[in-house]
Formats: structure tokens, sequence, C-alpha cells
């Protein structure tokens, strides 16, 4: 059933059986760490309920294959992402956001569309992808649909922070946490796919946090610029050079940048993480950048542990902020002063 997909082996097992013994849960939210395959293993699940030939998806059939087929669109038009977009087959549908926001339109979409009996299929599912970015307007909408399950219907929530979800909702749900997937497997993955040399595969697999969906889309010589850049803005930090942060900061919010900014601030955290291990006295081959660990260890030699895990926490912060949609040049500018003054 999830032979084809990576890690989560006590999930894998764990959904299996309760598809052999007829329990899976009406509606189930799937919860766990961006980028681990949580909607990939929720597509799985409705494949097991329109599969033709048997009860645990085989994943040839006509259904198990239209299954997999969304015709999704960019995120351009709102009015769009007001729908259920359904796959290939006519009882598999997904809600998908819009930008950071899931539309009550879609929700009440689903609602009408989950107390119609299966078309073709023994049951109906739907998928509402990054569920945590309901509103509460969306919510109370799904809510009614919880409240009073059609037998034939099924709801997957897939979320990275399931905490955000309304209480009333996990509890009317069954919680299945997924985990991150371990660095020995994506490398491994990588380097079948026979595009990878072993040293990139194994820097993706230290780099993606455990995630197969980000290190698949690396760009390994980007990522190496990239790094080398927030490398320099830690040497500005470690020797207080506060014009060289500013202008630092109106690199990372250019045109030609701004799309990336996420990315290269991920990749500062993961530098500062290093440093802050290598202070607590931790191995290089632990560190996520040790093929760097040369350069990164006098650096390190110039900071306090404090201070280093008090700008892991304020960077946490303003990542945090990013769902308001602060100015993130102001922003950057203040993490990057405070930082370097403190």
């Amino acid at each position: 059933m999830f032979d084809h997909l990576i890690g989560n082996e006590a999930v894998k097992f764990y959904i299996g059986k309760l598809f052999e013994n007829g329990r899976f849960p009406n509606s189930a939210i799937f919860a766990g760490p961006d980028g681990i395959g949580k909607k990939a293993f929720a597509i799985e699940a409705a494949r097991a309920f329109v599969c033709t030939e048997t009860h645990t998806a085989c994943g040839k059939c006509g259904s198990c294959v239209r299954v997999g087929k969304f015709n999704i669109p960019k995120a351009e038009k709102k009015d769009q992402f007001k729908e259920l977009f359904f796959s290939d087959h006519p009882d598999v549908g997904m809600v998908v956001p819009f930008n950071r926001t899931v539309l009550v339109d879609a929700i009440r979409r689903l609602e009408a569309e989950a107390y119609f009996r299966p078309y073709e299929a023994r049951a109906r599912v739907f998928i509402i992808d990054d569920a945590d970015k309901m509103n509460e307007a969306a919510s109370n909408a799904l809510l009614k649909t919880l409240e009073e399950p059609a037998t034939t219907s099924y709801i997957i929530l897939v979320t990275s922070r399931p905490d955000s979800l309304l209480q009333t909702i996990r509890s009317r749900s069954q919680i299945l946490r997924f985990t991150t997937i371990s660095e020995t497997k994506i490398a491994a993955h990588l380097g079948a796919t026979g595009s990878w040399s072993r040293e990139d595969a194994a820097l993706a697999a230290r780099i993606c946090g455990g995630s197969m969906a980000r290190a698949l889309a690396m760009d390994i010589e980007k990522f190496r610029a990239s790094r080398s850049a927030m490398l320099g803005i830690l040497e500005s930090l470690s020797e207080r050079r506060l014009g060289r942060l500013l202008q630092s900061s109106e690199r990372l919010n250019d045109a030609r940048n701004k799309d990336d900014f996420e990315a290269n601030l991920s990749i500062l955290e993961s530098l500062i993480r290093d440093a802050w291990l290598l202070k607590l006295g931790r191995e290089e081959s632990s560190l996520a950048n040790c093929d760097i660990a040369a350069q990164l260890a006098p650096l390190a030699a110039n900071f306090n542990t404090s201070s280093l895990a008090a700008w892991l926490t304020e960077i946490e912060t303003m990542r945090g902020n990013f769902v308001v949609n602060i100015n993130r040049k102001i922003a950057s500018d203040a993490l990057f002063l405070g930082i370097a003054t403190a």
C-alpha cells in the first residue's frame, strides 16, 4: 500500500491495520513537519477506498491511477480556490489554500459534496491540504460536517501545525503523527535517482530537515552560493560590523532575492545553530554544515552560547510574524542590528 513512500514505517503499519479492520476514521489529521510526504500518504489512503482490485490500493488499476491526477492552478486567481479540486476520479477531492488561507467557500463546497453518495467507489475522500490555514469561518464550516459525518465520506486534514486547528476539530478527528525522514534514507533515495553525486546527496540530506520534498527540490549549487552569503552575515555579526549587516539586509530584500528570503533565513539559522553546537562541544560530524566546519569553528569562538541561543529564538519569532505579512526589510534590519548590539 505504501511501499513506494519513504519513511514513517510505524504510520504505514498503523494505517494498514485500520484498513484491514475496517476502522479508518471518518475524520483524520495527518500531522507532521512540512515536506515529509503527508499529502502523498493521504492520496494513498484515498486510493485504498476507490481501488477496484484490493482494499489496500493496488496502485495500478484505473481508479488508483486517476486518484493521483489533480489539476490545481497556480495561486493567481482567488475565485478558483473557492472550489473543491477533484482528481480524475470523481470520488476524491482536495481543498487547497489560496496563498496563506483556506477559503470558507471551498470548505462549504466540501460540506455539500460530503453528503453525496459515491459515484463509483465504496466511499468518497476529501483531503484538506495545509488545514492549519483555515480561518475561523472555514473551521466552523468544517465543524458542521464533522459533527454529523456521512458514513460514506472520509476527510483527511494535512497539517504541519495541528495545534492551530480548533480543539473541537481535533477532538472529532483521529490524529496520526508523522516524523521526519532519516538522512540515510534521503541520501540513498537521492543517490538512486542517478542525478546526484554522493557528496551532493549527503549535503542535501543533512540540510533538508528530514524533508524529502525539500531535498528533491534543492538546487545544490544555488544553496552553496546562498550559504556563502549567509556565512558572510555571520562574519559581520562576529565583528559587529553594522554597516555591512544593513547592506546584507538590503541584498536579502532586493528584487532578485526577495523570493528566496525565507530560504536564506533558514540557511542563516542553520549556520547559527551549528555555531551554537560547536560552542557546546558537539562533534563536527553532527553539524548540518559539517562540510564547512573549518570556517564555522573560528566564528563560533567569537560568540557565547546564550547569545547564539537567543538569536535562534529571534529568528523563529520573526518567521512566525510572516503570517501577518510584516515588512521584511524592516524586520531583517531590526533582527541584524538587534543581535549585533546585544
